[in-house]
């Protein structure tokens, strides 16, 4: 940004048609940004890859079974056994749940949309444990494309319903899933938002010292939340993007964490320069000319590299790089230009108590980051070795990172219903019969794929087949949770077996090989996305630091982050959180946001650093740099590390473990990666790091009269 747009944006007068614009904007989006979770799409067929073998059988099923079908199970247990009265109960209950609304209705011969004890026969439902003291009823709802949002209301009406004295009463199954899952990422607007902004506000009160600064970036940041939410709801409901609880939870965790972030670079650079300018609107413009190309920088890899998840398979994943790139625009967008206009506004006094006046000393010339540059200055080689030895040693922690997948019962951090009702079953000896292997073929070659479904282990003997026009469907129960790695060998054995029957052309689809099949996908987009995401970073950095070498050594420090992150993480969910494993996407999600939000901070560092060599040297620049930026992206780290923490608040597994490792990396990326790392090589190489370019020709090193004179920043 050039210095004649800078002071452009905050003179005199166009300060307020700034402030007032980006009111009116606010205004325009709040409602519709409001709206967001109306457009959410939690739907499991939301998430399959379109190439799966799941996408393509639920395509062939739909003259078989509702499109929107969540078959829903409704568990009984009493300690001792369950009595003639409870049985006579629960067939009475089995009426009472064929009236509800929403039941889905049978097709082509079907089974009932509700199987009692009574009719268990008929169709192969167990019903009764041997021991008498579990019971389930199985009934199947069809809410169109908003039942996952209506389901917390349906298992609240079946629990009232089924409510039997001395008995307890589960929903699980699809619909209890379903149910908790939107309980799970319930009024995640309000309290995510909330959560966030409170720990913000506590950080920013910490750096800032004053009472009243930290509301202009709280302020910007909402502003930039509010216009990216109303974009993505028009993009949600007019152009196709998949929005889930997922992405909307990291949009309002992005958003307010990138943007503090920059509005911390920023509001640092604002207080140097006002110690150098005297009026207010010159000191912002030299600010802006200065920070903004950083800001820029950073806010375009975060943006592109999010955007490189446009080519995993996964519908999820993919929905996520626009919705993440979005934010990042806006955010940058509002920071650039609402918080210096708002800055400009109030004057110093915002400052209070700690007013930077003109003329007064700058603070960070004697504060800690200096010490760390001068103990780093004689010993530059041994201090990045010793590092990176560290760093590779934390890296060996990922042996231990279990990326297979979780059952159901391990995908929370919290007990719910369904996951209790499951456990029940299993103990029980009953077969969770909404969990089933659903096979279709060409219409002549059902009895064959019915034997070939026969006697395979952990399936159950298959329903009739049902034939419809040149199609026909085979369904068996498995005996295992749908998200466990026993269900997935199960589906595999399966598979194989009916692609072997001749002419039949068969296709498996259904809960547990829709997992199998996510997992394919989010292990494809793990080895597709992650170099292009390496690519992409190194070509930004080349083209801002016109340097091939200087590229090539932050990426590798990055990676070099990013494994002892994960390592560490990895040793973390094992030994102190007690996680069964990791998402298959998990890897993925840390990556994308490690290495994109971690390379900022080597952006901030480096294109201080070359600021500062075409004046000082670029051991001498590396020195001021760090004693510069260092508390300002120190806050700003925690600033981000604090946010993503927030995600723990959800009691998603998968949240959880990608809020640790993203806070975790950020807090070595800022204070080792990027404070002593970096540093140290650059401190090491001198005029070397900027190959091919000559950008410092003299590269000499250090004398300790030059690490010990006081370090004086451009003016």
């Amino acid at each position: 940004m050039n210095r004649q747009l800078a002071g452009a944006l905050t003179g005199r007068v166009t300060k307020w048609i700034v402030l007032v614009v980006w009111l009116l904007v606010a205004a325009g989006s709040a409602t519709f940004a409001a709206k967001l979770a109306d457009v959410q799409n939690n739907e499991a067929s939301s998430w399959l890859p379109e190439s799966a073998e799941s996408t393509r059988a639920f395509e062939k099923l739909e003259p078989f079974q509702d499109p929107n079908a969540i078959p829903t199970l409704v568990v009984y247990e009493r300690d001792g056994g369950l009595t003639e009265d409870d049985l006579a109960a629960i067939e009475e209950h089995a009426a009472e749940f064929a009236a509800m609304e929403g039941l889905a209705k049978a097709r082509e011969g079907r089974a009932p949309s509700v199987v009692s004890p009574a009719i268990a026969e008929q169709v192969g439902f167990p019903a009764v444990s041997q021991d008498g003291t579990v019971a389930q009823t199985s009934v199947t709802f069809d809410l169109g494309s908003e039942g996952w949002n209506q389901m917390p209301d349906i298992a609240d009406e079946l629990r009232s319903i089924a409510e039997l004295e001395g008995v307890e009463v589960y929903v699980a199954g699809a619909g209890g899933q379903a149910a908790d899952s939107a309980e799970a990422f319930g009024g995640i607007d309000s309290t995510l938002l909330g959560a966030t902004l409170s720990v913000v506000i506590l950080i920013l009160l910490f750096t800032y010292r004053s009472p009243i600064l930290w509301i202009l970036p709280i302020f910007s940041a909402i502003v930039a939340l509010f216009v990216s939410q109303a974009l993505i709801y028009f993009l949600a409901r007019d152009a196709g993007l998949t929005v889930n609880g997922q992405s909307y939870a990291i949009l309002t965790i992005l958003v307010i964490g990138a943007g503090t972030d920059y509005a911390l670079l920023l509001v640092a650079r604002y207080r140097e320069e006002l110690r150098r300018h005297e009026d207010r609107h010159e000191a912002m413009a030299f600010a802006l000319h200065r920070a903004a190309p950083a800001l820029l920088a950073s806010a375009a890899t975060v943006a592109l590299g999010m955007l490189c998840l446009l080519f995993a398979e996964m519908n999820s994943t993919a929905g996520l790089g626009p919705v993440a790139a979005i934010g990042v625009a806006v955010t940058f967008l509002v920071m650039v230009t609402l918080l210096p206009a708002l800055l400009v506004i109030t004057g110093r006094w915002i400052f209070w108590p700690r007013r930077p006046g003109y003329g007064s000393p700058e603070p960070t010339q004697t504060g800690i980051w200096a010490k760390v540059g001068r103990w780093i200055a004689p010993r530059p080689r041994q201090v990045w070795v010793v590092t990176s030895v560290v760093l590779a040693i934390a890296c060996l922690g990922m042996l231990r990172l279990d990326t297979n997948g979780l059952s159901t019962e391990d995908s929370y951090t919290q007990e719910f219903q369904s996951v209790t009702g499951q456990q029940v079953l299993v103990d029980a000896g009953l077969v969770d019969q909404s969990n089933t292997v659903m096979v279709v073929g060409n219409a002549g070659s059902e009895e064959a794929i019915t034997e070939a479904l026969t006697g395979l282990d952990n399936v159950e003997p298959p329903k009739p087949a049902v034939t419809a026009g040149d199609v026909t469907f085979v369904e068996a129960a498995i005996g295992s949770d749908p998200a466990s790695p026993e269900a997935f060998v199960t589906v595999e054995r399966v598979r194989d077996a009916v692609h072997a029957v001749d002419g039949a052309d068969a296709l498996v689809g259904g809960n547990s090989a829709f997992f199998l099949d996510t997992r394919d996908a989010a292990n494809r987009d793990n080895l597709v996305i992650i170099p292009i995401i390496l690519l992409l970073v190194l070509l930004i950095l080349v083209a801002l630091l016109r340097s091939v070498l200087a590229p090539l050594i932050l990426i590798a420090t990055v990676v070099l982050s990013f494994g002892g992150a994960m390592g560490i993480s990895a040793l973390l969910f094992e030994y102190v959180f007690g996680f069964a494993g990791s998402d298959p996407g998990f890897p993925l999600f840390a990556f994308v946001f490690l290495v994109a939000l971690g390379i900022d901070y080597n952006i901030f560092l480096m294109t201080r650093v070359r600021e500062e060599t075409m004046h000082f040297g670029t051991r001498k620049g590396a020195l001021v740099a760090l004693t510069s930026t260092g508390g300002v992206i120190t806050s700003a780290g925690l600033v981000l590390a604090a946010t993503f923490l927030v995600l723990g608040t959800i009691p998603v597994v998968f949240l959880a473990q990608l809020g640790v490792a993203v806070a975790l990396g950020v807090i070595l990326d800022t204070m080792i990666v990027r404070s002593v790392l970096v540093t140290a090589i650059n401190m090491d190489l001198g005029g070397k790091i900027w190959w091919p370019s000559k950008l410092d020709r003299e590269d000499h090193h250090l004398t300790v009269e030059e690490v010990r004179a006081p370090i004086e920043t451009v003016h």
